[in-house]
């Protein structure tokens, strides 16, 4: 169930003092991985932090990090009963995404960390996580066309609610890879807020360029070190002295390689990412392009996507004729019983407009037998699993079990 407003978080959070430093970071793809940069510059100052992201991908825990490792399961359902015991005492009648958040919350002050660093979950102004009290700084990431029901038909109103995590006086942090409009909107709304907005410096994104980055890491790294530069003025926020915590950062389920010979036998590595919107199958699509497709290579694709999603745009940067396609449903989602897959059939029918044979195509309902089936079809040629962030966190679950 989603349920945006700010009322029921707040009186399930009069309990939980925020004795913590906030970073709020919203947008639409990149905000997972710029809290991750953030998480770990804070954490090699010395200083105890703390991170919340969503979703979690292996187990409903792990969205929950301090000192850069995912909370024990003891501490997490511990915290998680008393939040919703407050819940039931005063019947507030709190979404699973605000008692999430108030989880997360009652861990930090638990843990008695310094910072804070906060994913929004959709959109910002009535997003659950905006009841943080201590902001030192906002960010917002890439502004794409993603849960338009809740949010919008336009990027500009889109903006508008992501902005929402603007307070006065905070600095905001923003891409300026985003749409002049989308600026536009976000600038005004600024103003009216009282804040500064503040970009990546041209000499960081210069230099970032030169080490090798992909365009959306550049992008992302840059955000994260202003960001961690207004926070902590008094830290060395140079590219010497952050490069190397941010080389050490790993994001599963973003351009991530991993291993699957223990499920398939195949022994070249796979490319494993969450892109599920048309923005993110962007980025997919040209890192793909750059450094796995040629001319006589086609790409394996074990494909699943939630429904409602804009499939025919997604598939139609990422598929070749030439390709094979897998089409699977990812599981229940645990605690987002709301959350559905598409149908494997209509991603199907789509490869088949995309100009993908009805030869090169599978479809069943485990993911096992379709990775099997993508590593026969792909043989040493790549093999990509894509579509989801709950794809990611089956083939994940998946990996563990069998190893």
């Amino acid at each position: 169930m989603i349920d945006l407003g700010l009322a029921r978080i707040g009186r399930l959070l009069r309990h939980t003092p925020q004795t913590w430093t906030a970073l709020h970071v919203a947008g639409t793809n990149g905000k997972g991985s710029i809290c991750a940069y953030l998480s770990a510059l804070l954490h090699a100052t010395g200083g105890r932090s703390a991170r919340f992201t969503s979703p979690h991908l292996v187990d409903r825990w792990d969205c929950i990090a301090v000192d850069e490792k995912p909370v024990s399961e003891a501490l997490f359902r511990d915290a998680e009963a008393a939040v919703s015991r407050r819940d039931r005492e005063h019947r507030i009648g709190a979404t699973p995404f605000e008692l999430l958040t108030a989880t997360a919350f009652e861990i930090f002050v638990r843990s008695k960390v310094q910072y804070g660093v906060v994913e929004v979950g959709m959109g910002g102004r009535l997003d659950a996580t905006n009841a943080l009290d201590h902001k030192a700084v906002a960010v917002i990431s890439k502004i794409g066309l993603d849960h338009q029901g809740f949010l919008g038909n336009t990027l500009e109103e889109i903006a508008l609610h992501k902005a929402g995590v603007m307070r006065p006086g905070v600095p905001c942090v923003v891409d300026n890879t985003n749409q002049p409009s989308v600026l536009k909107a976000i600038e005004a709304h600024a103003r009216d807020v009282g804040t500064e907005i503040v970009y990546p410096s041209a000499a960081a994104l210069d230099a970032l360029a030169g080490r090798g980055f992909e365009p959306h890491q550049v992008q992302n790294i840059a955000c994260a070190e202003a960001a961690f530069r207004l926070t902590c003025p008094e830290e060395d926020a140079s590219l010497s002295h952050i490069l190397p915590v941010i080389d050490r950062v790993q994001w599963p389920g973003r351009l991530q390689h991993v291993d699957i010979s223990s499920i398939t036998g195949r022994q070249e590595r796979v490319l494993l990412d969450g892109a599920h919107n048309v923005q993110s199958a962007e980025v997919l699509a040209g890192y793909v392009r750059k450094h796995l497709r040629s001319k006589d290579r086609g790409v394996t694709w074990v494909l699943a996507a939630s429904d409602g999603k804009d499939l025919d745009g997604i598939l139609g940067l990422l598929l070749d004729p030439h390709d094979h396609v897998a089409a699977v449903r990812f599981g229940p989602v645990d605690g987002m019983p709301w959350v559905q897959p598409a149908d494997p059939s209509s991603i199907l029918a789509l490869a088949s407009k995309k100009g993908v044979s009805e030869s090169q195509q599978y479809s069943g309902t485990s993911l096992e037998a379709a990775l099997r089936w993508a590593a026969s079809a792909a043989k040493s040629d790549p093999l990509v699993i894509a579509g989801s962030l709950y794809l990611v966190s089956d083939v994940l679950r998946l990996l563990r079990s069998a190893t």
